[in-house]
């Protein structure tokens, strides 16, 4: 058990950085000191009290990143009840399964959002509050409910009940045992199947604690959230652990577009990046790789005085895009492009990859961009967690990565038959990631066990290889592999913009493709060779984490 209780780390740390900036919403201009936090969160508490609201009652959120957003997430906790963060990006049919599976008795929305849902098949809400803005107004209440009246008498209930106004002696949260579930965050994986992922505070509190250790931000820095606050890995470290070490944190509440995303990085200058691989792969395709193939640069590249000039020039262009500020990116949430990689670290980029899941919440290994080694996703947390290969010789042959440790949940919620099927016999997790390990416990993912197929003579082959070759191919913008009929079937979205800025007609697509597939199965093994190309005119449909679902596309 983690000896730092959740619930406290925030007490502290409210108190502590009381007069600090600690949550900013950039496209609102507005800014939540630490003290403005606190009183907030009081002032929800007030809420979910007239509510009758008890110990262990599960509350449902789901809207944008914002500072309302945030606030109804940890008071939720801090109250003692179990929050249950939605993807906004979900539809309508699944946010309300979501909330009647997960048996939530409020739900906290944008008014939006609640638009599209329908009030009767979601018979145990009692009640519905807007993060449109820190009003919280009563969008929806059951009948005899008086919820509407508590939200609108909040400012008299908070000067009735804090006299004197809202003081650090006044941060006084619910006790809390790190045993206890807090979260049931809802998975949004490739396999099409939302499961209930229940995380304990003691869950929390390893990834929060480990964060800490590692020393990746400091008291007073910047962070920017652009990732999903409702999915664990934006949460646990762009939010939860940045408001524990007395952070800033400003939530970036749009799409994180390239151009965006450089804009607020110029304007607040973060002291650290938390990405997804996508975000980082556009950057690359799109700002770097034009440049590097400049006949002109393409030459001074074998000149070896001029090579570390241009890789220094291409470092510091790609660090100012970035804001100029930062000790370190993080990518995590899906595997970074292999070409996009092996380049970052030529050019000294400060960078690392990490592993997690959303059922460790999320993080299982991790190395500073100092220690990381391409092709690697870092080491299993030390004193944290543990990894085993199931394998024969888990150093040189692939096997399935399997962990246990203080990050592991406590189970899938209301289904023990998934639960039981997620462990095995001794209690491990079965991650569904095949890899190796190193003598370090350093993490060298291969692929899906769900997706890995088999060649004509049994050989394994593994489809995330091959697409990360084709998605470097001209005119691709992403790919899938899959088989059919026991071929080997590449889907492809174009690049459709790289062909207009080079003048190409989309006419010439299947001969550019059939061109690609050439040139690809010339670098693969003839059991991985693609047997055809399949055109698809618009992106596939993604996760939040920007994972391509699959089970769309495999039939």
């Amino acid at each position: 058990m983690i000896d730092k209780n959740f619930v406290k780390l925030y007490e502290d740390s409210f108190k502590y950085n009381w007069d600090l900036p600690a949550l900013s919403d950039y496209s609102e201009q507005s800014t939540l000191y630490y003290k403005d936090l606190a009183k907030e969160i009081a002032r929800v508490h007030l809420l979910l009290k007239g509510a009758n609201i008890k110990t262990g009652d599960k509350i449902a959120l789901i809207g944008k990143n914002n500072i309302p957003w945030c606030v109804s997430y940890l008071a939720v906790i801090h109250y003692g009840a179990i929050i249950v963060p939605i993807l906004q990006d979900f539809h309508a049919d699944n946010v309300q399964h979501i909330i009647n599976h997960s048996e939530a008795k409020l739900l906290f929305t944008g008014n939006q959002i609640w638009d599209n849902l329908d009030e009767d098949r979601l018979p145990l809400i009692r009640g519905v509050f807007s993060v449109n803005d820190l009003k919280f107004n009563c969008l929806y209440e059951q009948k005899g409910e008086r919820l509407s009246s508590i939200a609108s008498s909040l400012e008299s209930l908070m000067a009735e009940k804090y006299l004197s106004g809202y003081s650090q002696g006044d941060v006084k949260y619910a006790e809390v045992d790190n045993s206890e579930v807090v979260l049931i965050n809802y998975t949004s994986g490739t396999t099409g199947f939302s499961k209930g992922v229940m995380l304990t505070a003691n869950n929390l509190a390893g990834n929060i604690t480990h964060a800490h250790y590692l020393q990746l931000l400091f008291r007073g820095q910047n962070i920017v959230s652009f990732l999903p606050l409702a999915h664990a890995y934006g949460c646990a470290f762009e939010f939860l652990y940045s408001l524990s070490e007395g952070s800033h944190t400003t939530l970036l509440g749009k799409t994180p577009s390239p151009k965006i995303l450089t804009q607020a990085f110029a304007d607040v200058k973060p002291n650290l990046i938390i990405s997804v691989p996508l975000v980082i792969e556009k950057i690359y395709k799109k700002a770097i790789l034009p440049k590097i193939e400049k006949p002109a640069i393409k030459a001074a590249l074998k000149i070896p005085i001029l090579k570390d000039r241009v890789y220094a020039k291409i470092r510091q262009g790609l660090m100012d895009a970035l804001g100029g500020n930062f000790h370190e990116v993080i990518i995590g949430g899906a595997a970074l492009n292999k070409e996009v990689e092996a380049f970052l670290h030529k050019i000294k980029f400060p960078f690392t990859v990490g592993y997690g899941m959303t059922e460790c919440g999320p993080l299982i290994s991790y190395d500073h961009n100092y220690d990381f080694i391409p092709t690697s996703c870092g080491k299993v947390l030390d004193n944290i967690m543990e990894v085993r290969i199931d394998s024969a010789d888990p150093y040189n042959i692939v096997g399935e990565i399997q962990v246990r440790g203080e990050n592991v949940m406590k189970g899938y919620y209301k289904n023990e038959e998934a639960t039981k099927a997620a462990f095995t016999e001794d209690g491990w997790l079965k991650t569904g990631d095949l890899g190796t390990i190193d003598r370090d416990n350093r993490i060298f993912i291969r692929g899906r066990c769900k997706t890995m197929l088999l060649g004509p003579s049994g050989q394994n082959i593994f489809p995330e290889e091959i697409e990360a070759r084709l998605n470097n191919m001209p005119f691709v913008m992403e790919s899938l592999v899959v088989e059919r009929s026991g071929k080997l079937v590449a889907l492809i979205h174009p690049d459709y913009e790289s062909m207009d800025s080079a003048q190409i007609e989309q006419n010439m697509l299947p001969e550019i493709m059939e061109e690609n597939k050439r040139t690809l199965n010339k670098l693969l093994a003839s059991y991985e060779n693609i047997a055809s190309v399949q055109i698809y005119a618009s992106e596939f449909e993604k996760t939040p984490k920007k994972s391509i679902k699959r089970y769309l596309y495999e039939n």
